[in-house]
C-alpha cells in the first residue's frame, strides 16, 4: 500500500479511500472504529481507538480521508493505528489515480475490444444474445468490480477478469477442436455480468457490499434469470438459453461455491475451470508482488495457504 510505502519510519501520513468502517465495543466498553483503507497500492486494517461518535461521526464507504497514524502488526500483517483523522476538504489538492485501484488496462479498450469479439461470432443467434448483454449493461462494466475483495475488486475488474479468461480461453478452444468455442466464447463473456447487480460499489468502483438483490438472488441465479429475459427479447432458441444458463449456473463447481449444478457438458466445465484458474494466479500474484522473492507469503485467505515467492519477474497483464 502506498501509504505504507511512503512512511517515515513506522508513522505513516496521507490520504486514502475509505473501503468499510464499522463502530465495534472492546471488552472494556470503549467504541471504537474498525476500518479497512485503501488506495492504488493495496488495503490496510486500521483501528482508530480514540473515536468519539459524537465529533467523528462514521466515515462512508468510497469516501476521501487523511489519516495519520502508527504502523503496527496483528496476526502477521500490518495494521493502522489511527492517531488523527478527518474527512477530505476542498482546499485538499488529492490525485484521485494515486487513491483508486483499477485495472491496468482501460476499461473502454476492454469493452470495446469484447464487443467487436461478440459481434464477430459465426453463429448469428449466439451473437445477438451477447451484444444485446453486453450493449445493455455498458456503463455498469465499465466501473463495476469482480468481487468485494478476493480478486479484481477494483474499477473495471469484471472486465479485467473476463479479458483473462477469453484470452486463455481461444488457447483451450485451439488445443481442443470438439469444442463449440464460440459458446464457450459467450459464456465467459456473460459469466459475471450480473456482478454489476450483485454488488455496492462506488462511482469509482471501490466495493462496500452486496446488494439486497444479490444477497438473496445472487449472479449465479441472477445471471440465468437475466439471460432469460434476454433471450425472449433476442429471440433465443430454447436450446441456445438453456446451454447459456446451465453454464452460469454451474461456473462455480460445486454447492459449496454456490452452485446448483456441477457443469454437464465440456463447454460449462471449461468456462468453471478458466474462471478458478484466473481468480487463483490473480490472487498468487498479488500475494507474491507483497512478499520478497525467496519468501514466504502470509497465509492467503481465498487460497487457505502460504506460497513461495520464487522470483519471477512480471505482472498480471492478460492479452485482450
Amino acid at each position: 500500500m502506498k501509504l505504507l510505502d511512503n512512511a517515515r519510519g513506522n508513522i505513516a501520513e496521507g490520504f486514502c479511500l475509505v473501503k468499510s468502517c464499522d463502530a465495534r465495543t472492546s471488552k472494556n466498553g470503549k467504541v471504537y472504529l474498525d476500518l479497512t483503507l485503501s488506495d492504488n497500492g493495496g488495503d490496510i486494517s486500521a483501528k482508530f481507538w480514540d473515536y468519539i461518535p459524537e465529533t467523528h461521526g462514521i466515515f462512508e464507504s468510497g469516501s476521501v480521508i487523511k489519516v495519520r497514524g502508527v504502523i503496527t502488526e496483528w496476526q502477521g500483517s500490518p495494521q493502522l493505528k489511527v492517531e488523527r483523522i478527518r474527512r477530505r476538504t476542498d482546499e485538499d489538492v488529492v490525485d484521485m489515480s494515486e487513491l483508486v485501484a483499477a485495472a491496468p488496462v482501460s476499461p473502454d479498450g476492454m469493452y470495446g475490444s469484447i464487443l467487436t469479439f461478440a459481434k464477430s461470432f459465426r453463429n448469428a443467434e449466439l451473437s445477438k444474445i451477447v451484444v444485446y448483454l453486453l450493449e445493455k449493461n455498458r456503463e455498469a462494466l465499465l466501473v463495476a468490480p469482480a468481487a468485494m475483495r478476493m480478486h479484481h475488486a477494483y474499477m473495471g475488474g469484471i472486465l479485467y477478469h473476463t479479458s483473462a479468461i477469453l484470452s486463455a480461453a481461444k488457447g483451450v478452444c485451439a488445443a481442443y477442436p470438439f469444442l463449440d468455442c464460440e459458446l464457450v466464447y459467450a459464456g465467459v463473456i456473460l459469466h459475471d455480468l450480473a456482478k454489476t447487480k450483485e454488488l455496492e460499489y462506488s462511482e469509482v468502483g471501490v466495493p462496500s457490499g452486496y446488494t439486497v438483490w444479490g444477497n438473496l438472488i445472487g449472479h449465479l441465479v441472477g445471471g440465468a434469470i437475466e439471460i432469460e429475459k434476454a433471450a425472449d427479447i433476442c429471440g433465443t432458441s430454447a436450446e441456445l438459453r438453456i446451454k447459456l444458463q446451465h453454464i452460469i449456473l454451474s461456473h462455480h463447481g460445486v454447492p459449496e461455491f454456490g452452485s446448483p449444478v456441477a457443469p454437464m457438458f465440456p463447454e460449462a466445465e471449461v468456462v468453471s475451470s478458466l474462471d478458478d484458474l484466473d481468480a487463483t494466479l490473480f490472487q498468487m500474484l498479488k500475494a507474491m508482488s507483497e512478499t520478497n522473492p525467496g519468501e514466504m507469503t502470509q497465509r492467503v485467505f481465498g487460497l487457505d495457504r502460504k506460497l513461495y515467492n520464487h522470483g519471477k519477474d512480471g505482472e498480471y497483464l492478460p492479452k485482450i
